[in-house]
């Protein structure tokens, strides 16, 4: 930049103070009035860096200043949304292509089956049961009738092992925390029980089918379940017919508050494995009881963090483990645990060149669920570890499924695409056979999609994939525009997968595309840690390099081109603006991870640190710091436009990373790029969100793009 240039930028942006300061609007050159956000004089100290935080006060949700902020916002951006003329066609767009029926993937228990089903428009999917595939299913549980608004949802299921009983859990408002129920299944009638304070826990019934294990948290402090951090996570022990205050601890960590403890009785009723885990971090320890006898100990199998151990089946005491223990792609091992305790350590499926992510055992077969680049792959073993064949899929896409017990004779699968909204499955484990249980039909022309799959280099030089969805006739014009996604974090792979809201997008001439980034788990361990800790930076380079790829080959250009991303995909999309605030003309962040520095203080964000780093590590500080969103913002610097969503009281990624993040925006922004915050009410970190909110925030979301990359 010339020093001329560097002289006019420099008087624009103290202009730019000037006029926020004089309080004639924020944001300097665009017409919109941004709530007033007082700066405090907040500053913290880490290892000897003074780092402020002018805008502390907008963590606590519930305060008054904190309402105000938010009723203001809310009546800024929800109006400037609505106003955009192509907004109503979009939402009934969306609303007809949503119309479709959608089904969950089927199980087996107690000798009946099981699964899930949503007429097209209903806010939850209901759960139904029948004896017989070839039976009218049975209503099992309707979440729609527990509350008008749909903001009650169901938040997991469990089927006693007679199949008599359903344990189920609710949220009020998209929380994390669930209550727990159990319904007679013959008669919908539900018994007394009631357990409170559950979070990130299912229920494992026992073999008797008398009581179910599960975890649980001690109530938070009055006014704090949504912020306060959680620890000391315990299991216990229900029996049906009795109140929570009756239940038998049966195995907590007290020496350790950080450990995370998942509980599950094994197929055949044996055993309880309990699986140790410490944060987000994919290493765990394993611990067992034996369930012949109450009075029998926990014993340690596991007691080393050194690897993931997760657990499959067993045949008596041989336990069957898939692990990534000298195996960054994953294996599949054998532990005998009547002999040596924990120390002989077979490999029945060795490692693979692809990605192992998943092993069921269903009629003595393994079944292996693999990624190959993004894509999945499944193989079939016999119990000896020996290769018999591949289940044929139709296409790059997702399978997932494949549930139920070793000597059982069929299974379940779905497979979607972005192509695909998701056929199901039935597959004979004798005879090979397989035939559709359901194949939903949407209103649309689905050959009309064109898929690519792509690869590009990143800053470094890292091979990345990508894929691209669009509508066939598509020109290379640069012109087209783009909402590039991405994740990259938690070793969590981003697959193929079927959204109406795409459709919308490319049938208003838009291109989907998907970034398969480092710090998932596309191909293993070593890309996880590839963008994890010290070295999360190169989620942020992939990411980028992806967009400067769609540009350089004219699918899109700058002023075209929108990024999105949720929770760590907020982080993601967060740290890309501002570090590259002049690549992109849209942002869409969504209940992201914005204040790095402070992300572990809240509900569950210390287990975080496992993929993070911690900001009480000088060298991980240092790593936070350089690319924590919230703190990277500056004023005189031109953003994008961008829109952030969140919930009010999500209890997973807490708003304040939001609220924060906007504030500083709105007040830095020197461009004339509206900076919004979408704030949803009774609403969570997105899981049970009722159909009439996800139609509603996509047409926002699409009626802000069409405003502000001028389609």
């Amino acid at each position: 930049m010339s020093r001329t240039k560097s002289h006019i930028h420099i008087v624009y942006a103290l202009f730019c103070l000037l006029v926020a300061a004089t309080g004639l609007f924020v944001g300097c050159a665009h017409t919109l009035r941004y709530p007033e956000a007082p700066r405090g004089d907040v500053t913290d100290c880490y290892h000897g860096t003074e780092v402020p935080d002018p805008f502390r006060w907008l963590e606590d949700p519930d305060s008054a200043e904190t309402r105000a902020w938010i009723d203001a916002q809310v009546k800024l951006a929800f109006p400037w949304l609505h106003e955009t003329p192509e907004r109503e066609g979009i939402k009934k767009r969306l609303t007809e292509l949503w119309n479709y029926e959608k089904y969950g993937t089927p199980f087996v228990e107690g000798g009946r089956y099981f699964f899930s089903k949503n007429d097209g428009l209903q806010n939850h999917s209901v759960y139904y049961w029948t004896d017989s595939l070839d039976d009218e299913p049975k209503v099992l549980i309707d979440p729609n009738k527990l509350s008008e608004d749909g903001t009650v949802s169901l938040g997991g299921v469990s089927i006693s092992r007679d199949g008599k009983y359903l344990a189920y859990g609710l949220s009020s408002g998209g929380s994390d925390w669930r209550k727990w129920y159990v319904r007679e299944i013959d008669t919908g009638r539900d018994l007394d029980d009631c357990l409170e304070w559950i979070k990130f826990s299912g229920a494992s019934w026992n073999d008797s089918s008398s009581g179910f294990y599960y975890s649980r948290y001690e109530e938070p402090e009055e006014g704090e379940k949504h912020q306060q951090a959680n620890y000391n996570q315990k299991v216990y022990f229900h029996k049906i017919n009795t109140p929570q205050s009756e239940d038998v601890l049966v195995y907590e960590r007290p020496e350790h508050k950080d450990r995370t403890l998942r509980a599950r009785v094994t197929d055949d009723g044996e055993y309880l494995i309990i699986s140790i885990g410490k944060g987000t971090e994919r290493k765990n320890l394993i611990s067992y009881k034996k369930l012949d006898t109450p009075e029998s100990p926990v014993i340690e199998l596991i007691g080393e963090f050194e690897a993931s151990f997760g657990f499959v089946d067993n045949n008596g005491p041989v336990f069957w483990f898939k692990t990534d223990l000298d195996a960054p792609m994953s294996r599949v091992i054998a532990i005998d645990t009547s002999r040596e305790n924990g120390k002989n350590r077979r490999t029945v499926i060795a490692e693979q060149k692809e990605t192992l992510r998943r092993v069921n055992i269903v009629n003595n077969t393994f079944i292996t669920s693999y990624l190959k680049d993004a894509h999945s792959l499944v193989k079939l073993f016999d119990i000896h570890g020996k290769l018999i064949g591949e289940i044929d899929l139709p296409g790059l896409g997702r399978a997932s499924g494949f549930g139920g017990k070793r000597l059982d004779k069929e299974t379940f699968y779905r497979f979607s695409t972005f192509d695909d909204p998701g056929t199901i499955y039935r597959l004979d484990m004798e005879t090979g056979k397989r035939s559709v249980f359901r194949r939903p039909k949407v209103a649309f022309d689905l050959d009309r999609i064109v898929t690519k799959q792509v690869f590009y280099k990143s800053k470094d030089g890292t091979r990345v994939p990508m894929f691209i969805v669009h509508l066939k006739g598509l020109e290379l014009n640069s012109e087209n525009p783009t909402i590039l996604c991405g994740y990259g974090g938690f070793n969590i792979s981003q697959l193929p997968s079927f959204s109406t809201n795409t459709l919308v997008w490319m049938e208003m001439g838009g291109v989907h595309v998907m970034a398969n980034i480092r710090g998932g788990g596309e191909y293993g361990e070593k890309w996880h840690q590839a963008g994890m800790k010290l070295n999360k930076q190169n989620c942020f380079d992939d990411f980028i390099a992806a967009a400067e790829w769609l540009i350089e080959k004219g699918y899109t250009s700058t002023d075209k081109l929108a990024i999105k991303g949720g929770s760590n995909g907020g982080l993601l999309v967060g740290a890309c603006m501002t570090q590259r605030p002049d690549l992109f003309g849209a942002c869409l962040p969504s209940r992201g991870v914005l204040d790095m520095l402070r992300f572990n203080r809240f509900t569950i964000g210390w287990a975080w640190v496992s993929d993070y780093g911690s900001p009480e590590d000088p060298e991980e500080f240092e790593a936070l710091h350089a690319y924590s969103p919230y703190h990277n913002i500056h004023p005189g610097i031109v953003y994008p436009a961008t829109l952030i969503t969140t919930a009010d009281h999500d209890d997973r990624v807490v708003p304040g990373h939001s609220f924060k993040f906007t504030a500083c925006l709105q007040e830095a922004q020197a461009g004339d790029a509206p900076i919004l915050i979408r704030i949803e009410t009774k609403a969570g970190h997105g899981a049970g969100t009722p159909t009439t909110k996800r139609i509603d925030e996509a047409a926002d979301i699409f009626a802000f793009l069409v405003r502000v990359l001028e389609m």
